[in-house]
């Protein structure tokens, strides 16, 4: 339900830099918003499709695109966009968005049609999150000139705090004529290791940084550091490959904590600076109840010799998740019955009988004669 007197709140996540966490904070961040009962739209701007697939959606498969929205002005917007989940809608992306760019070289207004085509669907939702490719194509351009807001997840290294400097100064540019509207909201931190002094060292400098940039004038005078970092987690890598969000996959470990109270935060603050005092949510899901303790086994019984059986793993719509299934997947081998093999053994000779010694006919019998000592003479 959207909040009376709230602007819709659109936002790229936008980072020259690949593998540093955009498509997987558009989904998270989007599904978590969700969650608490807003409207959401993902607008999935990569040629790669990840953030489609990531919903357990084929852009190949699925229809219209959001490449056809930019090629081709009779196709509907409505009939573009798929609903993913409750409260959570996609406007999805397959490979041929790599042809766009070629194919609208000469339109005169080929940076502002994403804007132009998705402006009248703004009013039904209440957050819009564009995920960027990893460049400043024209692909990137469409997406400023739609979004609001900017936020640039990154990494806590000193490399990527040279690629942000970088990257303002594209935003400063963009501010300046295609969408004077267009702010720095923020950086949100992925794949974070809270142990590491350099990664705290990066987080002391952003702060300063944005700090000293309050109230100069520049795109990014309101930007913040986003809390909580996005603790590094396994767990955000994996759910892709079912074509789950990682509230459907683990929606209690640490990375999918991190995103609910983002996502909280987020929204909060949004509503409050737009006249919401108290911004109400959807109820925060539960975590279950620890299972009980396994009783011990009675005293003298032997451990069964019976094998585990294996955890379930989700079904999944796309083809990496059918290999994670083919991986895990124990079946009962066909019985075989082998008969046992003849051996035969040759049978041992028999025995010779003990020979008796043969004894001459004229033998005679054996004497023993017994020669008696010598007398010894005395002297």
């Amino acid at each position: 339900m959207r909040k009376t007197g709230v602007p819709t709140r659109i936002v790229a996540l936008l980072n020259q830099k690949g593998g540093v966490g955009k498509t997987t904070s558009t989904v998270t961040l989007g599904a978590a918003i969700a969650e608490l009962g807003r409207r959401v739209c993902l607008i999935d701007l990569d040629p790669q499709g990840h953030l489609s697939l990531s919903l357990g959606i084929d852009g190949g498969t699925v229809g219209h695109t959001v490449y056809d929205l930019l090629v081709d002005p009779d196709v509907p917007v409505a009939d573009a966009i798929v609903r993913a989940r409750p409260n959570l809608d996609v406007l999805p992306s397959n490979v041929d968005l790599a042809a766009a760019e070629t194919e609208l070289a000469n339109h005169p207004e080929r940076h502002r049609l994403l804007a132009d085509r998705f402006e009248p669907m703004l009013a039904k939702y209440d957050y819009v999150l564009l995920d960027c490719p990893p460049s400043l194509g024209l692909l990137t351009l469409n997406a400023l000139s739609l979004a609001r807001e900017v936020v640039v997840p990154m990494q806590a290294q000193f490399l990527a705090m040279q690629g942000l400097s970088k990257l303002l100064e594209t935003v400063a540019l963009i501010s300046e004529g295609v969408n004077p509207e267009l702010k720095v909201a923020g950086t949100l931190l992925c794949m974070h290791e809270t142990q590491s002094t350099h990664g705290r060292e990066v987080v002391n400098e952003l702060d300063r940084f944005f700090e000293d940039a309050a109230g100069s004038g520049v795109p990014w005078e309101n930007a913040k550091v986003f809390r909580p970092a996005i603790r590094r987690n396994v767990k955000l890598a994996e759910s892709p490959s079912f074509g789950q969000t990682i509230f459907d996959y683990a929606p209690w470990c640490p990375g999918a904590l991190d995103y609910r109270t983002l996502a909280e935060r987020f929204a909060r603050d949004w509503e409050r600076s737009h006249g919401v005092a108290d911004p109400q949510f959807n109820p925060a899901p539960q975590p279950p109840p620890p299972a009980p303790p396994k009783p011990p086994p009675p005293r003298g019984a032997k451990a069964s010799e019976t094998p585990a059986a294996p955890a379930n793993v989700p079904a999944s719509p796309v083809a990496s998740a059918r290999l994670v299934r083919a991986a895990t997947d124990v079946r009962p081998s066909a019985k075989v019955e082998v008969a046992p093999a003849k051996v035969e053994v040759p049978a041992s000779p028999p025995k010779p009988a003990p020979r008796t010694p043969r004894e001459p006919a004229d033998a005679k019998p054996a004497t023993v004669e017994v020669i008696p000592p010598k007398a010894v003479k005395a002297t």
